[in-house]
Parts: C-alpha cells; sequence; structure tokens
C-alpha cells in the first residue's frame, strides 16, 4: 500500500512540474510577443507572470531533490516529511 501511494505522489509531482514548465513556455512566448508588438505593460506582466512560474517551482524542486537525497542516505522518512 506504501508503494501504491508513493507512486501516486511521485506521479502527481511529475504533472505539477511538467504544467508549470508549459506555464514557463507561455510566459517566453508573451514575452517574445510583448517585445515584437512594442507593448511595454504586457511586457513587463509577462516577465512578473515568468518569475511566479518559477517561485512555484521552487517547492517542487526542493521537494524532488529532498527525495533523492532520503533515498542516498538510507534513512526512511515519513512522506509527509520528504514532500
Amino acid at each position: 500500500m506504501k508503494e501504491n501511494q508513493k507512486k501516486q505522489i511521485e506521479q502527481k509531482i511529475k504533472y505539477q512540474i511538467a504544467g508549470w514548465m508549459l506555464f514557463i513556455i507561455c510566459a517566453i512566448f508573451f514575452i517574445a510577443s510583448s517585445l515584437r508588438n512594442h507593448d511595454t505593460f504586457t511586457f513587463i506582466g509577462s516577465v512578473i507572470f515568468l518569475i511566479a512560474c518559477i517561485a512555484f517551482l521552487i517547492p517542487l524542486a526542493n521537494s524532488k531533490k529532498t527525495k533523492n537525497e532520503t533515498k542516498i542516505s538510507g534513512v526512511k522518512k515519513p512522506i509527509a516529511e520528504v514532500i
């Protein structure tokens, strides 16, 4: 049961990362479009949107890093602590 739950959590994190990566790609296209059209407000909004997307990815990256460190050290931690 624990192994199945762990796999579900890992899959959920992968989907979240994929979603945020798509948002980052959209932000890059918004930035490119605003530069092409010389639209300052859209550029500023797009850059803020890109920064926000990266900020939301940081906790996911940290949880994945912590999970890998847990596997390497051999110390078993509760799933809630790893994520």
